[in-house]
């Protein structure tokens, strides 16, 4: 506990944690201001763990019950090391070496050929439905939202973020629109009834593809939406607009340019695309250890420096570049904020570990994006460079066009469960 003493003394110096030792002893850090949070760590195997491998460590400490959190949530100990670590990878002694390592081994963790990118998506998207709709907004909007101000709901957000997205799209009636990693079917059915567009959609998700016809159905539009059980890289038919939403982050690095390559291959000469994905500002890095192992497998959320080359080597012209910043931050405090006030439900469905483990994931994911340098892009791009206008004011235009969707088809699941 010594060498985790000190460890602590030099690493937090704002907030106030306080650690109570498997010996019973009580150590403080910090300048008393800020974020508080008391932990109890249960035995001397996870204080060794939490000074050699905290970045996994942490959360599956957490997890097992083996630390405690005497004082506050999980939040509050995750925003007051986030507060003090800040863009830093280097959290202890060795973690220096196991990031340099993470970084050597990225490309075998993020290999991701088909067969194993569809097992990584059931991992985490084909869980029950039910859990799904206790902490996300009525249309499962599963994604960034945007918040044109603090103000607004979180139903609000995610209808203005499906309305900014099809407004970058330049839609119309007619027009064939590639939704890749289509989700519970939303931004389709959006995009289709408000501007008469003709969509495919496409996930690996068994859940998300029975859930998003279901809905089409429902809406009487099944014959200009439909949503195909597909990888990206088998798909043949040529496109006028594609669009990702929340997917690029586990396309894996190894194989940005063959994504690119297949946007340039199915995009009409004239036609345009949009890019929306979970980036880095600090650099490329790795996949934080825990997040990698127990949320997402294989997936990994990528500097721009990384991202745009590929694009120039598919030959793809960028037409747009749009940062969200804290749109991300204030969409997981929504997410974490309605999943605890729905724990007993979710604690039923399925068990104690699996509730911290998630609590764990939306706290550490907010406090990520507050302060660890994450962010969200959106990056439009074309085949020609004349296939957008030469000023960003036909987005603005569009938005005040195109009405919010504030009333979306519910999937047939909520209503069972209601």
């Amino acid at each position: 506990m010594f060498i985790l003493d000190t460890m602590l003394k030099r690493l937090v110096k704002k907030g106030a944690l306080t650690v109570i030792d498997p010996d019973g002893r009580v150590h403080s850090y910090g300048s008393g201001q800020g974020f508080a949070s008391a932990i109890r760590i249960t035995d001397k195997a996870t204080a060794w763990k939490l000074l050699t491998h905290p970045e996994l460590e942490v959360g599956e400490a957490y997890m097992d019950g083996r630390l405690v959190i005497e004082k506050g949530d999980v939040y509050d100990m995750i925003a007051l090391f986030m507060q003090n670590i800040g863009w830093s990878v280097h959290i202890g002694p060795l973690s220096s070496i196991g990031s340099t390592a993470r970084k050597v081994g990225r490309r075998l963790a993020q290999y991701n050929p088909a067969s194993r990118s569809k097992n990584n998506v059931a991992h985490h998207y084909d869980l029950k439905d039910e859990l799904f709709d206790l902490f996300l907004d009525d249309d499962r909007q599963y994604s960034c939202a945007y918040f044109p101000s603090n103000d607004v709901t979180l139903e609000e957000a995610q209808a203005y973020k499906k309305r900014h997205i099809a407004a970058k799209l330049l839609l119309k009636p007619g027009v064939k629109v590639l939704d890749v990693g289509s989700g519970w079917g939303g931004l389709g059915l959006y995009i289709s009834n408000v501007t008469k567009a003709d969509v495919t959609g496409i996930t690996l998700s068994e859940e998300q593809h029975k859930v998003s016809n279901a809905r089409a159905a429902a809406a009487g539009i099944a014959d200009r939406v439909r949503f195909e059980l597909i990888d990206y890289r088998k798909v043949t038919q040529k496109f006028d607009r594609i669009v990702s939403v929340g997917m690029f982050e586990h396309v894996g690095v190894n194989h940005f340019d063959a994504y690119f390559r297949k946007i340039a291959e199915l995009l009409n000469d004239d036609g345009v695309a949009l890019v929306h994905a979970i980036g880095r500002s600090d650099g490329p890095g790795a996949t934080n250890p825990w997040i990698q192992k127990y949320i997402f497998p294989g997936g990994y959320s990528p500097a721009l420096s990384e991202v745009l080359p590929a694009i120039e080597r598919a030959g793809l012209v960028v037409t747009d570049i749009e940062i969200l910043r804290l749109h991300y931050a204030e969409t997981l405090r929504h997410w974490r904020v309605r999943f605890n006030r729905n724990l007993e439900r979710i604690r039923a469905l399925y068990d104690d570990r699996f509730c911290r483990m998630w609590e764990m994931y939306l706290a550490s994911s907010e406090a990520t994006f507050r302060w660890g340098g994450h962010m969200v892009f959106q990056i439009q791009v074309a085949k020609s460079i004349n296939a957008v206008p030469l000023t960003r004011d036909y987005i603005g235009e569009a938005e005040r066009r195109l009405p919010l969707d504030l009333r979306p088809v519910p999937a047939p699941a909520r209503e069972a469960a209601e």
